[in-house]
């Protein structure tokens, strides 16, 4: 009686065992589900290239796993479901049919589900990398029935595409980057700005770039750097004036403020005495 009793006990903490164990992998098949399925190859190279050295070695060890996005996809749901189809085997010797599938379905749910997706979809790439080894042998156990399923998955939807950005997703991008945005990034204003014009840069035409003639600041070549004048054009602020001659629209050259510094207002110097430079132009219809 005494052995009998000792098998018994030692039977119901194996079972107990397995169970844990049964909900532990069950759990952990499906945070790397949504946690490794949630990253795209994108992302990941650009961890791998650029980002911290802890990201590098993480993104690194994940890209081989990864990359056979479908492979991988049919070993951790065929894994995840071969451990919930074998839980209620083993309570079923412990408690009662109902009891063996209350007790299932609340250990899977909470344990199973929302747990592990809640810790890996934050912390998906530290513990995607920690048991990518263990994925690795996973896939190859699981790689005569995932294999087949995969191939038919990439014949019906394709293979693993890489989601790149379109030049406006990747504007957005940029500017919710910025620190202005509020949203943590690192991106000042001036860099949000340069790198969004030049993203745009290949759709905007010269006459885009260009301001009215009306709305210039101009000076007549016949005037006199006085000290109104002088005010006006610090007041102004732009590096470089349009000069015209006799009406504003006849632009004849421009002068570089930064030689005006060694003038002085009291001397009331003409403007054709300054150095007048030639202006860039843009003849539209044009022909070469």
């Amino acid at each position: 009686m005494a052995v009998e009793y000792k098998c018994c006990e030692a039977d119901f903490f194996i079972h107990i065992l397995i169970i844990v164990l049964l909900v532990v992998f069950a759990g952990m098949m499906s945070g790397l589900t949504l946690g490794l399925m949630s990253m795209s190859l994108v992302d990941l190279e650009v961890l791998a290239k650029s980002g911290t050295p802890k990201d590098r070695k993480h993104a690194a060890k994940i890209l081989p796993v990864v990359k056979k996005q479908h492979l991988l996809l049919c070993t951790l749901l065929i894994c995840n479901a071969a451990a919930m189809e074998a839980l209620p085997i083993f309570l079923d010797s412990l408690v009662t049919a109902w009891g063996a599938i209350l007790i299932s379905v609340t250990l899977i749910l909470l344990f199973g589900e929302i747990i592990p997706q809640s810790v890996c979809s934050r912390h998906g790439l530290a513990i995607g990398a920690t048991v990518a080894p263990i994925v690795q042998v996973l896939v190859w156990i699981c790689f005569p029935v995932a294999y087949p399923i995969s191939k038919l998955l990439d014949f019906l939807l394709g293979h693993g595409h890489v989601a790149l950005f379109r030049r406006a997703e990747l504007k957005t991008l940029v500017n919710l980057h910025g620190n202005e945005a509020g949203k943590g990034g690192e991106l000042t204003h001036d860099e949000t700005t340069i790198i969004a014009g030049a993203l745009e840069l290949t759709e905007k035409t010269a006459k885009d770039a260009m301001t009215p003639i009306s709305e210039t600041f101009t000076i007549d070549i016949h005037a006199k750097l006085d000290r109104e004048l002088m005010g006006l054009i610090l007041e102004n602020g732009h590096s470089r004036m349009p000069v015209y001659y006799e009406h504003p629209t006849n632009i004849i050259g421009l002068i570089l403020v930064k030689n005006l510094l060694t003038i002085h207002p009291e001397d009331e110097v003409p403007v054709k005495s300054v150095t007048i430079r030639r202006i860039p132009r843009s003849l539209a219809g044009s022909e070469s």
